[in-house]
């Protein structure tokens, strides 16, 4: 992908000598690491016991993000997070600028679910004057998400491998409501020989079936009402799969149907796909990912399930 001038701009944040520190965040029993520079984390890292469990973040936290958390307290002696919004995988007209950040609020809610040090760099930090190397993953990242947001995955794959390279974890968390990323990573890693084991842990829901996501907070009240359109077409596509319909595109259909009776939604993809490589399918067979992509209002959002 071609770089926009915008795009750079992103990845240009302020260059002050950032010193090479880290920091307490004193709640409750003990305190909690945070750590602003690679050189303080590579320190911090040394002192943690082993294995070591990593949750990625952009900040914004939700009980999604703290169901990855706690399954990592649970699995690992010590666990790191990280919050990074990572202006990479934003395309020029995106809400880099507008995306939820709150860092008091996620470091009370990260001390709360047991995390042990929080890496908090700056984008200059992690993208110093003159950074040009990018990891890209071909195939999987030309569909859907890949398709509908040029260079989002290689800005994806090249932070993750960042953090990796900083954070050394022996297992990390991602979320299946963001399916295509789970599947470029645990590729990257594999194909990359990164040696770390990636597990994805369920969706998380509002009562309502809508798919918990940071991005949730831009809706207003009218829209939120809507928002759960994407589940309900989903709850539609796995039963009809249950009652015996193979044919896949009649199922894309229905969603589309219902999809559109909501004023406020716009399709952006409606997707029946084989789950490892994201080709889509004529007729419907275990597994399959049925996923889709709308617009409610302004508010791009996306959800998924895997029929087995």
């Amino acid at each position: 992908m071609t770089e926009t001038a915008e795009m750079k701009s992103n990845l240009t944040g302020p260059s002050p000598a950032i010193a090479e520190r880290a920091f307490l965040f004193e709640r409750g029993k003990y305190a909690m690491r945070v750590v602003e520079t690679i050189v303080a984390m590579r320190q911090e890292r040394k002192r943690l016991k082993g294995p070591v469990g990593f949750v990625a973040t952009m900040g914004g936290l939700h009980a999604g993000h703290m169901s990855l958390v706690r399954q990592a307290r649970a699995d690992n002696a010590s666990v790191v997070a990280s919050i990074f919004v990572n202006p990479a995988q934003f395309g020029p007209t995106e809400d880099f600028k507008n995306y939820p950040r709150d860092l008091p609020r996620d470091l009370a809610m990260l001390k709360e679910g047991g995390v042990d040090i929080v890496f908090a760099p700056s984008v200059a930090e992690m993208y110093p004057e003159g950074f040009s190397s990018w990891v890209d993953i071909e195939g999987v990242t030309e569909r859907l998400e890949g398709a509908s947001r040029p260079g989002h995955f290689r800005g994806v794959a090249t932070v993750v491998n960042k953090l990796f390279n900083i954070i050394q974890p022996d297992v990390a968390y991602f979320g299946q409501k963001d399916a295509q990323q789970a599947l470029v990573i645990k590729k990257m890693v594999r194909e990359l020989n990164t040696g770390i084991e990636v597990v994805v842990m369920p969706t998380v829901r509002e009562a309502d079936g809508l798919a918990m996501s940071s991005r949730n907070v831009y809706l207003n009240p009218e829209e939120r009402k809507a928002a759960p359109v994407l589940c309900r077409a989903l709850c539609l596509a796995e039963e009809l799969c249950k009652k015996g319909e193979k044919d896949a595109e009649k199922i894309r259909r229905r969603m589309r149907a219902l999809i559109g009776k909501e004023p406020l939604a716009n399709i952006d993809y409606v997707s029946i796909a084989e789950p490892e490589t994201l080709m889509e399918m004529d007729a419907v067979r275990a597994p399959a990912l049925i996923s889709l992509a709308v617009k409610i209002g302004r508010t791009r959002l996306i959800d998924n399930v895997v029929v087995e």
